[in-house]
């Protein structure tokens, strides 16, 4: 099998979010398998140039969009043993961000043109291409359509996942008919139309072969109109092409054995885990104290994340004996709460504004107790990295969170956290306070962790399904 994949970022070159860390590590755990896997990406400027060093040059072409023509370079590097297939425009790419700009219809529209420009060049067609998000949406509109007469590139099978559903590339009619020069039909109520607008990821949706999406649950929840997007008529009709695949992690990289940001390694020990808690909690200035409990969050401080919960039960939460650690930015309003809430409670929050890898690691591996309690959530890594990390989950029973936790059952034993279905402060307060109270009862507390210990929470078993969708397209 030859598969490429078509994506705005991925670790080790450039990240953003979880999609970078999925596009990174899923190639791999498909290579494991014998799939031969190539990643495309826009050449940003904040790739490091350790990487680009010993990039083979594959030519180039030019991209016209309407009345623009712009150039198309190609490279080809490998990094932690991916093969990377750079689009190389520094117009659109070499910026300072990777996203957020005013002209971002035309810098997409253009990687999809450089897609489909670069499989018509290459000396050997992959048999499947596998786009992600609204970014790399228009790659499967333009090979059924712009793209269609090309003898070769007709036999090409798309996959289109979706990581979320809310950002979906919305721009102007106008603009995308006109940076994609097709006729009205293709911008009506069965194309690219949304309300008004033109939308990238329903181009994906509309043109894929297949779609996929991060969850079972979340490709449950997106044909609905609670959860939909307004695209769940879409979803709907295209349900027996949606399949959920659970992300996984990389398990090599998320280790505590080996982590080098940590204090201590450590495996099952949950003594040598405490020992992370006590130099965290002198790190980040809180009370260093082995037996409080420390309650972790790493995420996007906005709404989908339920931080207006947490800021609604945050003096219930104070009130019990317990530390919160927490790190991300976001919502200015979240941030305002968290920053007042350090002031009056000093010694007991700690906040880190802003993204650090080494911190974020360190508080997965120090909490006794990770904290999501998000609106949606499609898959979720977080949960995932806490487990590995033998850090007891708290979520919200929604998307891939309702997938991965399994609500402890003191009378069977079973479940690897807690979990709690209605978006209510009072829930999740009940829920927290359920949790700390086996905290307190060791044995108890014990079999929780172990429970969790024992699922593997790697990519093999994900690369899996996606090889047999890939198999079942090529045939």
């Amino acid at each position: 099998m030859n598969v490429w994949f078509v994506a705005s970022e991925a670790v080790p070159l450039v990240k953003t979010g979880g999609l970078a860390d999925v596009v990174g590590a899923l190639p791999k755990a498909l290579a494991a398998r014998g799939v031969d896997v190539t990643v495309v990406l826009p050449k940003y400027g904040e790739i490091p140039d350790r990487y680009l060093e010993g990039a083979v040059d594959k030519g180039y072409c030019y991209v016209t969009m309407g009345w623009r023509r712009q150039y198309c370079g190609l490279l080809e590097i490998e990094a932690d043993g991916v093969r990377f297939l750079l689009v190389d425009n520094e117009y659109y790419f070499k910026r300072g961000y990777l996203y957020g700009y005013g002209d971002e219809a035309e810098r997409f529209v253009f990687f999809g043109f450089a897609v489909a420009e670069a499989l018509a060049r290459t000396e050997r067609l992959p048999d499947v291409v596998h786009c992600h998000d609204w970014q790399t949406g228009l790659v499967p509109f333009l090979l059924r359509t712009r793209y269609a007469y090309d003898p070769g590139l007709r036999n090409v099978r798309t996959v289109f996942t979706i990581h979320n559903l809310q950002y979906q590339g919305v721009f102007s009619r106008g603009l995308l008919q006109d940076l994609l020069s097709v006729g009205d039909d293709l911008l009506g109520e069965d194309g690219l139309e949304f309300y008004g607008a033109a939308s990238c990821m329903k181009a994906g949706l509309k043109y894929a072969d297949k779609l996929t999406t991060v969850s079972p649950t979340y490709a449950r929840e997106i044909q609905s109109p609670e959860f939909g997007e307004k695209l769940d008529g879409v979803l709907r009709e295209r349900a027996g092409d949606l399949v959920g695949v659970i992300n996984g992690i990389d398990t090599a990289s998320y280790d505590p054995m080996r982590d080098p940001h940590l204090k201590v390694p450590y495996r099952q020990s949950l003594a040598k885990k405490r020992l992370n808690k006590l130099a965290l909690q002198e790190e980040l200035g809180l009370q260093v104290d082995a037996e409080a409990p420390l309650v972790g969050i790493v995420s996007r401080l906005v709404l989908q994340k339920g931080f207006d919960l947490i800021g609604e039960a945050l003096p219930a939460l104070m009130g019990e004996r317990l530390q919160l650690a927490v790190l991300g930015s976001g919502d200015p309003r979240f941030e305002g709460m968290l920053r007042e809430a350090i002031g009056r409670y000093p010694g007991r929050i700690a906040v880190w504004f802003g993204f650090n890898e080494g911190l974020a690691r360190r508080i997965y591996a120090a909490s006794d107790l990770f904290l999501m309690p998000s609106r949606f959530e499609p898959c979720g890594l977080s949960q995932l990295i806490s487990l590995r990390y033998r850090t007891v989950p708290i979520v919200r029973e929604t998307g891939g969170l309702r997938d991965t936790v399994e609500a402890y059952n003191e009378y069977e034993g079973t479940g690897n956290g807690f979990s709690f279905g209605p978006a209510t402060a009072h829930d999740m307060l009940y829920t927290v306070r359920r949790a700390l109270a086996f905290y307190e009862d060791e044995e108890a507390w014990r079999r929780i962790v172990a429970n969790g210990a024992k699922r593997d929470y790697g990519w093999d078993h994900s690369a899996k399904q996606y090889e047999q969708l890939y198999r079942t397209l090529a045939q």
